[in-house]
C-alpha cells in the first residue's frame, strides 16, 4: 500500500502519508484515488506527508500538482510535509516549491491549517455596476 489515508475532525483535515516511488503506476492511481474519494466526501483542507516517499517522476509531479488544482479550484487548501531532500530537490528544480505550500512537519501543517479557512467559491464580487 502506497498511500495511507486518516482524517481529524470528521474530515475537517485529511492526511495522505505516502510511501516508496510514484511513477505513473498502480501507487500514482492509488494517491490520486485517495485524494479524490477524500474530496468528494467534503474535504477541503489536505495535507500530504512525504516522510516515507522515495521519488517522483513527471507522471507522480502531474497527479501532485492535479490533486492541488482539483482542491484549490473547490475552495479548499492542501499542504505538503515532511519532504526529504531527494523529493526536495525534484520541487526545486521544477520550481513548484512556488507552487505548494509546504510546512517541515505534519505538526505544523496541521496548526497552521487550524488557523486558516479556506476561500469561499462562491464568494463572487461584480465589479460592473449598474446606474439608473
Amino acid at each position: 500500500m502506497a498511500v495511507r489515508a486518516t482524517t481529524i475532525n470528521n474530515l475537517d483535515i485529511a492526511i495522505l502519508e505516502l510511501r516508496g516511488s510514484f511513477t505513473g503506476g498502480d501507487e500514482t492511481d492509488e494517491l490520486k484515488f485517495a485524494a479524490s474519494d477524500l474530496f468528494e466526501q467534503g474535504n477541503r483542507k489536505l495535507v500530504i506527508d512525504l516522510a516515507n516517499a522515495t521519488y517522483f517522476n513527471s507522471l507522480g509531479i502531474g497527479a501532485l500538482i492535479n490533486i492541488h488544482a482539483r482542491y484549490t479550484r473547490g475552495g479548499g487548501l492542501i499542504k505538503l510535509c515532511n519532504m526529504g531532500k531527494g523529493v526536495e530537490n525534484v520541487f526545486v528544480i521544477t520550481k513548484l516549491l512556488s507552487i505548494f505550500d509546504v510546512e517541515e512537519t505534519r505538526e505544523e501543517a496541521i496548526q497552521n491549517f487550524k488557523r486558516l479557512e479556506p476561500p469561499n467559491p462562491l464568494i463572487q464580487f461584480n465589479s460592473k455596476e449598474t446606474v439608473s
